[in-house]
């Protein structure tokens, strides 16, 4: 049963013992992590599960993501990719499981609860205004001022600094429309965005979607520095070639069950491939490389 943290007088993320039971998935690759989490990790998924009326969104979610890691959600169309990040950034709320955070039973009911723990997620329209600065893009809604002046010089700074830590340096000017930028810069607005809001994990979906080769480079070095500086970041990408150049882990769903996941070095693009269509690999179990066992 789940405890209100507005009765309990914790924060508003926080909550009781839950129920973390739920079906497991017979000959499963994955190890059992159990109902707790997992010392050290910054997010812990325990036995989410989701329904949509009749419709088994996701099953018996167990998913481990460190800071400083880049962790790459691999599935086809279908496989609940989206719906695990939108219950983990608080735009649906998971119907059985638990969520930890730094070890922390939490509850996330909204997208203001995942902003209060750290949580960012970049979506692959951005949600920029193309008519607005970069500045302001970076500032909607939290705009440095002081006697309904907004304070525009301690704003810029606080941009360019947060714009080159991230090695964004390739724009004319931090005031220049956004709808002027490429989509690689485009990208490296909406994250430094993040950043400054300070996401301890975040969330990309489809990053390079779209992208030439150079902006798609842009955004993977980009990733690089995010986890580089401690920051957990989990990627949704179709683009295998993207995911090995930049993960530390794979994470792969089938038909709203994760099926696999483990360090990116215990997998190649040709068996993700085969586990994402079909759930099964040949040799998974065994030892082999791609079965995903470790980890």
């Amino acid at each position: 049963m789940t405890t209100d943290s507005t009765a309990t007088g914790e924060s508003p993320v926080q909550e009781g013992a839950r129920s973390a039971s739920a079906d497991r998935a017979p000959g499963s690759w994955l190890p059992d992590l159990g109902s707790e989490p997992t010392p050290g990790q910054l997010l812990s998924i325990r036995h989410v599960a989701k329904h949509f009326g009749p419709v088994v969104a996701l099953a018996d979610i167990n998913l481990d993501v460190p800071a400083g890691q880049v962790t790459a959600l691999l599935g086809d169309n279908g496989a609940g990719k989206s719906t695990l990040i939108k219950i983990i950034a608080g735009i649906h709320e998971r119907d059985g499981g638990a969520i930890y955070w730094d070890g922390k039973l939490v509850h996330i009911r909204t997208p203001h609860d995942a902003t209060q723990l750290g949580i960012a997620t970049v979506y692959q329209d951005l949600a920029l205004c193309d008519n607005l600065d970069i500045v302001a893009n970076m500032f909607l809604g939290e705009e440095l001022g002081r006697f309904g002046i907004i304070r525009e010089a301690p704003m810029e700074r606080k941009a360019k600094e947060t714009l080159t830590s991230l090695s964004v340096t390739s724009v004319r000017s931090i005031r220049q429309p956004v709808g002027s930028l490429s989509g690689g810069q485009r990208q490296g607005v909406a994250v430094a965005r993040a950043v400054m809001a300070d996401a301890r994990l975040v969330i990309m979906d489809e990053p390079t979607a779209a992208l030439g080769v150079t902006q798609t480079e842009v955004v993977i070095d980009l990733i690089r520095s995010l986890a580089a500086s401690g920051v957990a970041v989990i990627v949704i990408s179709h683009n295998l070639n993207d995911v090995f150049a930049v993960s530390d882990r794979v994470a792969i769903l089938y038909l709203g069950r994760l099926v696999a996941a483990g360090a990116a070095s215990d997998f190649d693009r040709q068996t993700s491939v085969e586990i994402m269509t079909t759930g099964t690999a040949a040799g998974a179990g065994n030892g082999t490389r791609g079965a995903g066992l470790s980890g």
